[in-house]
């Protein structure tokens, strides 16, 4: 099951253990289950504080439990935790093996006071980059907590629950039974879920700090590039990103980023936090900016407001709010996302095996999603809405060569259909003709390019028509003082390389307006007097 290097790396890793742990595995005669009981055996002979034992009263099959001896500490997987959930079992066996997380001590404490019973099933993909994140961090906190259970469920594995509770978007978690969330979740956004008192502790804290020189919004490759470059300068740096890692995180494989071969997305927003946590940046996570408010005079401050209530003030700002996927904007969209209506094919794919799917979008996204699903589904339409495909030649070549693969041009979609429960089909108008078809399939992906997260700004600044914030050269907007960056400008080309680029100018030219700024005038006590 596992390579002869890949045993010597994870037997250096168990030598990490604490506390002994058992292996409890639930099989039946089925071959996942022999698979399931091969990697279990192997694991258990590289370290002497792994006992396995087998109990098939579990009733999913094949499944396994690790457990801290002699507590009732432990993590469960129902499937084989492989792929990119091979580093989820890996941390699931040091954590409940006595290895301390790496987590945040406030994020730690945070889990260990959650009062309460909680029960979460977490569906994956093993193809999913953005499953781990959430797999991981129930795992820590079912490890953290006794009165926290999780389970990580295999998709592929279980047809039948996946069918059942309508699970057709991967991540999905429950608790206790009902549906909790959808998509990529990191600890701390779980916790602001669970833990209700959250949101407003932390914005009395945001209440609490002093001015920045540059606050960065945003914490995408443009949003940490410019923190970096700010916080090198020896300046008041701050960070408040919704998500940091922003788009990056849902990007399967990055493959011209310069120097580095290949990556994941996921792999790279760690690793770009990582490097902005290397330097004396504010980093505040998990908020979301509403408003900007100018600085009334030249050398006052720019604020700017939060959706938790705090508002922070800078000298600068550098507006790095990147862009999202962008909607196809028909009836039964909103209604079926997550429903069928998906937007990650590598995520979501092979919850739909040996069913009909549409890729909506005719660029390399799009075409590049058709050869992947073309491999699990029965059968892919891809419609372009004009009247020619925009993909490279060499992946329109790839597309042509599959069998299972319909390609419709000159397709302008109308509307989604389904049952209220699940998308059951598509309409379509044929831009050439006028006329209109309908296709019966399960899964439609969606991939139109990109939307600029903007909308809070309007009114604000200078926007183009594409709701793109307009900078000039040195990353200067229309307000004095504010800068922008990355995908969420009319820089035109989208790329994780460029936006970084741009994100290290922005900051060099925050830092240029700063020492040229005037010094705010100070108030004399006399004045305060009179």
């Amino acid at each position: 099951m596992l390579d002869e290097a890949l045993k010597t790396q994870l037997k250096s890793y168990l030598e990490k253990l604490t506390q002994p742990i058992e292996l409890v595995a639930a099989l039946d005669d089925g071959a996942k289950s022999r698979e399931l009981d091969e990697l279990l055996r192997e694991i258990a002979t590289l370290s002497d504080k792994i006992s396995l034992r087998r109990d098939d009263s579990e009733a999913r099959k094949p499944s396994f439990a690790i457990n801290r001896v002699g507590t009732d500490i432990g993590v469960r997987f129902a499937g084989i935790p492989m792929g990119h959930e091979f580093t989820s079992l890996v941390l699931a066996l040091l954590q409940v093996g006595g290895h301390p997380s790496k987590a945040a001590a406030e994020l730690i404490e945070q889990v260990r006071s959650l009062d309460g019973e909680y029960r979460f099933e977490t569906y994956f993909s093993l193809s999913c980059q953005n499953c781990p994140d959430v797999v991981q961090a129930l795992n820590l906190m079912s490890v953290l907590n006794p009165n926290i259970q999780h389970v990580a469920i295999d998709g592929a594995l279980y047809q039948d629950e996946v069918e059942t509770r309508q699970v057709m978007s991967v991540p999905t978690v429950f608790l206790n039974g009902e549906l909790f969330d959808q998509g990529r979740m990191s600890l701390e956004q779980i916790l602001a879920r669970i833990d209700t008192g959250s949101s407003a502790r932390e914005a009395e804290k945001i209440k609490t700090k002093e001015a920045f020189d540059v606050l960065v919004v945003g914490g995408g490759p443009a949003g940490a590039a410019a923190a970096i470059y700010a916080a090198r300068k020896g300046i008041r740096t701050g960070v408040a990103a919704e998500r940091f890692g922003g788009q990056v995180l849902d990007t399967m494989a990055i493959e011209n980023f310069v120097s580095v071969d290949y990556t994941e997305g996921p792999k790279m927003g760690a690793a770009l936090e990582q490097h902005v946590k290397n330097y004396d940046v504010d980093l505040m996570n998990l908020q979301r900016a509403e408003k900007l408010v100018p600085a009334t005079a030249p050398g006052g401050l720019v604020e700017v407001q939060l959706a938790n209530g705090a508002t922070l003030k800078s000298k600068t700002v550098i507006l790095a709010t990147g862009a999202r996927w962008r909607q196809m904007g028909v009836p039964g969209e909103d209604q079926y996302r997550n429903k069928g209506v998906a937007y990650c094919p590598h995520c979501d794919g092979p919850l739909f095996k040996g069913k009909r799917v549409a890729v909506i979008g005719g660029g390399n996204s799009g075409v590049e999603a058709a050869i992947d699903l073309a491999g699990i589904v029965a059968h892919v339409t891809l419609l372009e809405f004009d009247g020619k495909l925009r993909a490279d030649e060499v992946l329109q070549r790839k597309l042509r060569s599959l069998p299972n693969v319909e390609v419709i041009v000159s397709a302008q979609s109308t509307e989604v259909l389904g049952d209220g429960q699940k998308v059951s089909g598509l309409v379509y108008k044929d831009r050439a003709d006028g006329t209109m078809h309908s296709l019966s399939l399960e899964g439609i992906f969606v991939q139109i390019g990109l939307l600029p997260n903007t909308e809070w700004l309007k009114g604000t600044l200078e926007l183009s028509p594409r709701g793109e914030i307009v900078i000039d050269a040195r990353g200067q907007t229309s307000l004095p003082g504010v800068f922008a960056a990355g995908d969420a400008t009319t820089v035109p080309y989208k790329q994780i390389v460029i936006a970084m680029g741009a994100g290290s100018t922005a900051a060099l030219s925050a830092f240029d307006h700063i020492i040229r700024s005037p010094v705010a005038a100070a108030v004399e006590p006399e004045e305060v007097a009179a």
